[in-house]
């Protein structure tokens, strides 16, 4: 297993990091274990889920995934060998699905990051995990509207100041490290102004430092480059980048219109369907063709890509069977050679980012 820094801090964590939004819903207990068992003996120490997970998010599952990991590491007696991450939802954000989340906390405008809504969070996120601290706890997305979950363009809203201030995110952020409970802190779905901010404002106020963004990066969703890669770089705030197979697309399991049982495509099309995009899939087809030209499975050549950005810390993948989950992990066996890299950068620049 290959090991990151997590920012500035000196946590090693695994450059595999498994996912677990399936985890309760997809996955059974049972096979989430099994999931977890074969990560670990591969050497993945890494872990990351959230307080709204599974997904597709509903009142009957909600924390389920957490719990599954709980039971799992009380089960191993091994939460000093593994980090774990997780994460609190806030404010519902256009384009997410019509639940708002209403049994989470009140949901709606009820999730916010004040002070109330991140302790309640934080010590339900730790009694399910059954453990006393967090690794890193993120915030799942902002409260202020962003391009994010599928909106490539920012649209303005003059309107939209009804948001926690993000000195007062950090402040609040700081009480529960203090706490013993929190070692650190990172964000998600962040836009390049918004990680500044918490940088300048945690160097100016003296107030933690965020040690991670964890945004969407595939080979059909390179929007990270264009922008957040030079703050991740010189602000030494690494990507966790989370849907490297674009939802399961990149394995080219989907493609011609192919419904499989069980997959997220066939039980929710419409949450997924930023994927699922007539660019995307002409653009799949040919990184598909890409991966069997060098004799790679697709999904291990797309992992190989992701773990090739010089601003990347962790990839987060996920799977719902171990073959999937061996591909995943194989990519860290692949060499991205500068023919392979030069026959990605002709396929990127022929339509760029097809699946945001």
């Amino acid at each position: 297993m290959q090991f990151s820094k997590l920012g500035i801090t000196n946590l090693k964590v695994s450059k595999i990091c498994l996912g677990t939004m399936t985890f309760g819903e997809q996955n059974s207990k049972e096979d989430s274990e099994k999931l977890m068992d074969y990560a670990y003996e591969k050497g993945v120490n890494f872990f990351d889920t959230a307080e709204m997970y599974p997904v597709y998010p509903k009142k009957e599952t909600q924390g389920k995934s957490e719990s599954i990991i709980g039971d799992w590491i009380k089960k191993k007696k091994n939460r000093d060998k593994i980090i774990i991450a997780t994460k609190i939802a806030s404010k519902h954000p256009k384009g997410i699905g019509a639940t708002k989340l209403a049994w989470i906390r009140g949901g709606g405008n009820n999730l916010r990051f004040d002070k109330k809504n991140l302790i309640k969070g934080l010590d339900d996120s730790l009694k399910r995990l059954k453990t006393d601290y967090i690794d890193l706890y993120q915030l799942h997305w902002p409260e202020r509207n962003v391009a994010c979950f599928g909106q490539l363009d920012f649209k303005y809203d003059p309107s939209d100041i009804d948001w926690t201030s993000i000195e007062e995110v950090l402040e609040n952020l700081n009480i529960l490290i203090k706490s013993g409970k929190v070692n650190h802190i990172g964000v998600c779905n962040e836009s390049p102004w918004g990680l500044m901010q918490y940088l300048k404002i945690a160097d100016e106020k003296k107030l933690p430092r965020v040690m991670s963004i964890q945004n969407g990066y595939s080979l059909v969703n390179r929007v990270f480059d264009i922008a957040n890669s030079e703050v991740s770089l010189r602000e030494n705030c690494g990507l966790l980048a989370y849907s490297p197979l674009a939802g399961g697309r990149l394995t080219g399991k989907y493609l011609n219109g192919k419904h499989l049982n069980n997959a997220r495509y066939s039980l929710w099309p419409q949450r997924f369907n930023r994927n699922n995009t007539v660019r995307g899939e002409k653009a799949i087809k040919k990184y598909v063709n890409l991966a069997k030209k060098y004799n790679i499975k697709p999904s291990t050549f797309a992992n190989a890509f992701v773990l090739t950005r010089p601003f990347l810390t962790s990839n987060i993948i996920g799977a719902t069977t171990i073959d999937h989950l061996d591909e995943n992990i194989n990519s860290l066996k692949i060499k991205f050679t500068k023919e392979m890299v030069r026959d990605v950068e002709d396929i990127h620049m022929s339509d760029p980012n097809p699946c945001v």
